[in-house]
């Protein structure tokens, strides 16, 4: 029996204005990712009142997912559940830096980096694979602990990416052509061996553009030495 999943990325921060990598970080939301986790509060709210389900809702234990997930909670009247599993992936060194920076401090890890490589990890952060299997395991627990049923997950895009490519069949290496965006709801049945994407990238809810979880600020050139 599948369960019903809205992954939602956590709203707007001054760092992803900037594309600065956030990672573990415990950055708050700007002043403009709190209204959006508002105005979305408002509409989930408003669609359980039409008669929709929201069972229960679990976020990442970061404040800026947990500032988007608690107006929802307590909209609904519902407990919120953190889980340091949904965190966004672990960075490391590259955390507080935008691209270009990484590439002039970490010229060689910026180069592996940009290869896609699932197995890279930036010094003392996680690598993508190790990140995938984590959030997935993290999953596994809330999935069945709701069969049949209706929740809401609130986290990052990088979990958001974890959970589209799992659902596709997409390979870790594959770069990424659908949107990561703020406050974006996406709706993914879930089962423990399979899920699939209903809806993705939804932000009906608010009145302009949501930022899409791009990490590079620039295009960087690579000196020929480094290639």
């Amino acid at each position: 029996m599948s369960t019903q999943i809205l992954f939602i990325r956590h709203g707007e921060t001054e760092w992803n204005r900037i594309k600065r990598i956030q990672g573990h970080i415990d950055i708050p939301l700007a002043a403009s990712g709190v209204e959006q986790a508002q105005r979305l509060a408002q509409r989930l709210a408003h669609e359980v009142r039409e008669g929709a389900r929201l069972d229960a809702i679990y976020s990442s234990d970061l404040q800026r997912a947990q500032q988007t997930a608690q107006p929802i909670a307590t909209a609904l009247g519902l407990s919120l559940q953190l889980s340091d599993g949904l965190r966004e992936r672990l960075y490391g060194a590259f955390q507080g830096h935008d691209s270009n920076e990484i590439a002039a401090r970490f010229p060689d890890e910026y180069a592996q980096w940009q290869t896609r490589d699932p197995g890279f990890a930036p010094p003392d952060g996680e690598s993508q694979r190790a990140f995938y299997q984590r959030v997935l395991h993290a999953l596994e627990p809330i999935v069945a602990a709701h069969p049949g049923g209706r929740i809401a997950c609130v986290a990052h895009g990088g979990v958001l990416d974890c959970v589209y490519r799992f659902a596709r069949g997409r390979s870790l290496d594959v770069p990424r052509d659908y949107p990561l965006l703020n406050t974006s709801v996406n709706i993914v049945d879930m089962e423990k061996d399979r899920a699939t994407v209903l809806s993705w990238g939804d932000v009906a809810h608010l009145d302009g553009a949501s930022d899409d979880d791009n990490l590079r600020k620039t295009p960087t050139r690579i000196p020929e030495s480094r290639r």
